[in-house]
Parts: C-alpha cells; sequence; structure tokens
C-alpha cells in the first residue's frame, strides 16, 4: 500500500494539467463566443458542429507554423521566456483543493497534489516569478516594442501584487491559516469570507485582472501603442505557449478567487443531506467549477465592455487607491477580530 499515495499523486498531477490546457484552450473558444453574443455576431461556426473544434483547429494551426527566431536575439533566453511563464501558471494549480476526498476501495483519495500550510503564499510567490519570463521574452527580442511591454508588465505585476498580498491577509487572519484546504473548510455552510471581506474581494478581483494582463489592463500587449507587446517577435507554438498561459492564469486565478472569497467546494445546504461520500464528492467538484466558470465568463465580459485604461491610470488606480484600501482593510479587520468578535 506504500505506493498508492504516489499513484494517487501522480493521476491527479496528470488530470489538472490536461485539465488546465483543456481549459485553457477551450476558454478561447468560450471568449470568441461571449464576445460575439456581446457585439451580436455568430462567433466560430466553421470548425466542427457550433464550432467546437475551432481551439483544436488553433492549435493545430499554431504547431504548423514557420517557427522564426530574430537572428538579433539572444535565442537561449527567447526560447525559455514563454517555457518560464508557461510553467509558473501551471504550477499554480497544485496546492488548489477541487473538491473533497474521494473513497477508493477504503483508500481516502484527497482531491489536492499537494496541502502545504503555506499554500497561499506559494500561489503567490509562484505567479510572482511569471513576471520572469516575460520579462525575458521581451528583453531577448532585441525589440523595443517587446521591450517596454516587458517592462509594462513588470512594473504592472509589482504595483498590483502589493495590493493583491495585503486584500489576502483579512482572509488569513480571519482563517487563522495560511492552508487552502484550511480556509475552504472555514467557509462551510454559508459562511463565506465574501460576507466578511466584501472590500478585500474588490481589491483582488482588480489585481487579478492586472496579474493576469486581461483588459482593461492587459498594457503590456496593447496592440494600437506596441504591436504585440512582449510577444511582438514570437511566432508559432511559442507564442502559443504565451497565450495559453494567459488564460491559464485566467482559469487559477478564478478557482483561487471561489476559494478564498466563495466557499470553494462548499454550498449552504450540501452538508446537512446525507450523501455517500463519493456522491457529496462528485458534487463538490461540480460546484468548485461551476464557480469557477462564472468567474471565468466574468473575465470575459469585463474584457468586451470596459475600455483599456491609459498607464499612468494604471499605476495610479494601484499606488494611490488600491494600496491604501488594502492597507485600510487589514487594519480594519485586526481591529474587529480583536474589539469586536
Amino acid at each position: 500500500m506504500e505506493w498508492l499515495p504516489l499513484i494517487d499523486k501522480s493521476v491527479l498531477i496528470l488530470i489538472i494539467f490536461l485539465l488546465s490546457l483543456g481549459i485553457a484552450a477551450y476558454s478561447t473558444y468560450a471568449e470568441r463566443k461571449v464576445a460575439a453574443f456581446l457585439q451580436d455576431r455568430i462567433g466560430p461556426n466553421r470548425a466542427g458542429p457550433f464550432g467546437l473544434l475551432q481551439p483544436i483547429a488553433d492549435g493545430v494551426k499554431m504547431f504548423m507554423k514557420e517557427e522564426i527566431i530574430p537572428s538579433a536575439s539572444d535565442k537561449f533566453l527567447f526560447m525559455l521566456g514563454p517555457c518560464i511563464f508557461m510553467m509558473t501558471a501551471l504550477m499554480t494549480s497544485a496546492v488548489i483543493p477541487w473538491g473533497k476526498p474521494l473513497d477508493i476501495g477504503g483508500y481516502q483519495m484527497n482531491l489536492q497534489v499537494a496541502d502545504i500550510n503555506i499554500g497561499v503564499l506559494y500561489i503567490v510567490a509562484t505567479a510572482s516569478v511569471g513576471v520572469y519570463g516575460i520579462m525575458l521574452g521581451g528583453w531577448a527580442s532585441n525589440n523595443k516594442f517587446s521591450l517596454l511591454g516587458a517592462v509594462r508588465a513588470s512594473s504592472q505585476m509589482i504595483s498590483y501584487e502589493l495590493a493583491m498580498g495585503l486584500s489576502i491577509i483579512g482572509v488569513l487572519l480571519i482563517s487563522n491559516s495560511l492552508s487552502l484546504s484550511d480556509i475552504v473548510k472555514g467557509q462551510e455552510g454559508f459562511h463565506w469570507n465574501i460576507i466578511y471581506q466584501p472590500l478585500g474581494f474588490l481589491i483582488f478581483l482588480i489585481c487579478a485582472f492586472a496579474e493576469c494582463n486581461r483588459a482593461p489592463f492587459d498594457l503590456a500587449e496593447c496592440e494600437t501603442e506596441l504591436v504585440g507587446g512582449y510577444h511582438t517577435e514570437y511566432s508559432s507554438m511559442k507564442l502559443g505557449m504565451f497565450l495559453f498561459a494567459e488564460y491559464v492564469n485566467m482559469f487559477i486565478s478564478s478557482a483561487l478567487i471561489v476559494c478564498l472569497f466563495f466557499g470553494g467546494y462548499n454550498f449552504p445546504g450540501i452538508d446537512n443531506l446525507d450523501l455517500p461520500q463519493n456522491i457529496a464528492s462528485i458534487i463538490s467538484v461540480v460546484i468548485f467549477f461551476a464557480k469557477t466558470f462564472f468567474f471565468i465568463f466574468f473575465f470575459m465580459w469585463i474584457r468586451w465592455t470596459i475600455p483599456r485604461f491609459r498607464y499612468d491610470q494604471l499605476m495610479k488606480l494601484g499606488w494611490q487607491i488600491l494600496l491604501p484600501l488594502s492597507i485600510f482593510n487589514v487594519v480594519a479587520t485586526a481591529a474587529w477580530l480583536t474589539f469586536v468578535k
């Protein structure tokens, strides 16, 4: 029985890896459909029924495209950039609790790759490393537009990671733990952190848009100014890795929002039902992904609704508004826990 945990984790890692790539691929299809709906268009409808094979066609196209490496670029760093960005995007899913444990012949299979006691810190630290992939790609391209996009991305992420980290502290004070599984378990019933931390949620949500380089904060790759930003010189699957990693980041950000503020896999009243363990586990996974997909839709809805900020507005929002608000939220939460609760 000693080898069961190894097989358990290996299978779970493979499933989450494939699931992350699959959701990222079909998020491109969903984004086009959401944009088409909001703009009164049809959207992709040629590749397969209802256009459902469009992401596969896009993936094949990316692989079949000619791969161009600029002669004046630093070739090693040029290839390393998208690899780092994609790797860090996928690594963040390791500590997400996807549902309640499964019972497989008496063996309890936890639907979480690693339940470490600093799960929140792990996600924030790993996501911070992703900016190195953007910086390497932009600098190694030896292109002024790529370099400007990389500098914008790095300064944007630094500016918003401060407010994002502080917005999470309120949740950590309430949960008294850095473990995501403990935070989710503490929200059983309807004790969701969104009730106690509405300001923290709003700050975290805005910072998530900036961290993922999503509109209206996609200043690092705005085509009106920088052609394509940090991935201007990329082609073939290297460009695909940059684009896919952004959608993986959006998926993980949505899952993290659900874990921190919306009860994770918990749902009001579900714990009062006398269900078999495996049925309850499957339902919890469905609930978790339903919440996550809602926030993925919300990311897309905002992109096609709100125009892009100017860069000075982006910096002002991060430093002069969100950072003071996040500090106020930490102080207010600490005072409430000390003197009221």
